[in-house]
């Protein structure tokens, strides 16, 4: 009997014996938008029909993160044109966001630039549970639907570092770890405390997903945005703490990082996530190099560079991908196929698919 999405991926996060290695993949508002055009299949409510379905990924995102601004519901249009938009948010912060193209925001500006006005504007809004921040109904559908569909269900959005630069911004965060460390810490500390309140009342009125995805990018294209050592003092504790927390509701934990991070994989491992993505191979990342350095401790997901399927060579998509596989089965990596971020618009619906032909040609261990 062939094993379920679910199974598949659960076994892999927790270093269970598994027949293949798993798949999934994250894919842009206008690649979809470009795929419609080259034959891509609409549901009955004319919208696409979700990856995850069409293609049989083996992982069903639920929803199930909540509202962490910590004055929420608060959004300021300051400015906004054809192109772009730029907003005020709760954080404080001012973002400008392209209309027609994918990606982050430029951070323009931020107001909690010190200890002082997190204290007073922005601290006392995170120290108590607020049911209103939960969208109940729709973690519990997400979790229904994929359950259904027996793919892995996962909850996703960012932790303590993303909120920290969408908060304080990277220059008013790094310049906080060196000058006001203590800062810092409280900032990690309630946040982490609010997280696990409101995921303690999520679990109990919608259920329980197999797993948590936490967003947090710490590194560039050339590496951490802070010494390792900084991160164990003042970040990596709180890691730790959420994931003990999910470890004991029996929820698997996965760390999205982009950038180059390295030279963070030790501290990856002591705080016990149970997977790793997306290996950034443009910031350094190589997955097989990685496999070889983690050995069975944590799974992979990633790695396949982006823009070898952007280039669109079919012959060169064949020969990375079957290496890359070849050489995860080698080492027994407990590997999830993706690409090492995101599919594009430069890339077409015929050559994902013969990507994911390939990968299901040498998919098992």
């Amino acid at each position: 009997m062939l094993e379920s999405s679910s199974s598949v991926i659960d076994g892999l996060m927790r270093g269970k014996s598994v027949s293949r290695m798993g798949l999934r993949e994250n894919i842009w508002k206008q690649t979809m938008e470009r795929w419609l055009s080259e034959g891509y299949p609409k549901d009955a409510g004319g919208k696409p029909v979700n990856p995850a379905i069409h293609f049989d990924l083996d992982w069903g995102k639920a929803g199930g993160f909540f509202n962490t601004f910590p004055i929420k519901n608060f959004k300021e249009i300051v400015e906004e044109n054809d192109e772009w938009i730029i907003t005020r948010d709760g954080n404080g912060a001012l973002l400008k966001k392209m209309k027609k193209l994918a990606g982050t925001p430029e951070h323009i500006d931020f107001e909690m630039t010190s200890r002082e006005i997190w204290e007073k504007k922005y601290r006392p809004h995170l120290l108590s549970l607020d049911p209103e921040r939960l969208d109940t109904e729709s973690a519990r559908l997400g979790l229904e639907r994929w359950k259904n569909h027996k793919k892995w269900t996962y909850f996703t959005g960012p932790f303590i570092y993303e909120n920290m630069r969408k908060s304080l911004g990277d220059v008013c965060m790094l310049e906080g770890m060196i000058t006001d460390p203590e800062w810092i810490r409280d900032y990690c500390k309630v946040n982490t405390d609010f997280y696990i309140k409101h995921f303690k009342a999520l679990f109990e009125s919608a259920g329980k997903p197999q797993g948590i995805r936490i967003c947090d990018d710490m590194g560039y294209k050339q590496g951490l945005f802070c010494s390792p050592s900084m991160l164990a003092d003042l970040v990596f504790p709180f890691y730790r703490e959420l994931v003990d927390f999910m470890h004991s509701n029996g929820i698997s934990v996965v760390l999205h990082s982009c950038g180059g991070i390295e030279e963070a994989l030790p501290l990856i491992l002591d705080a016990g996530f149970d997977a790793l993505e997306p290996l950034e191979r443009a910031a350094g990342c190589d997955p097989v190099r990685f496999a070889e350095k983690v050995g069975n401790r944590i799974a992979l997901i990633g790695g396949f560079d982006k823009r070898i399927i952007e280039s669109g060579d079919r012959d060169l998509m064949k020969k990375e991908a079957i290496n890359l596989l070849n050489s995860m089965r080698r080492l027994g990596a407990r590997y999830i196929f993706s690409s090492d971020h995101s599919i594009s618009n430069l890339v077409s619906y015929d050559n994902y698919r013969y990507l994911l032909d390939v990968f299901r040609a040498n998919m098992y261990y």
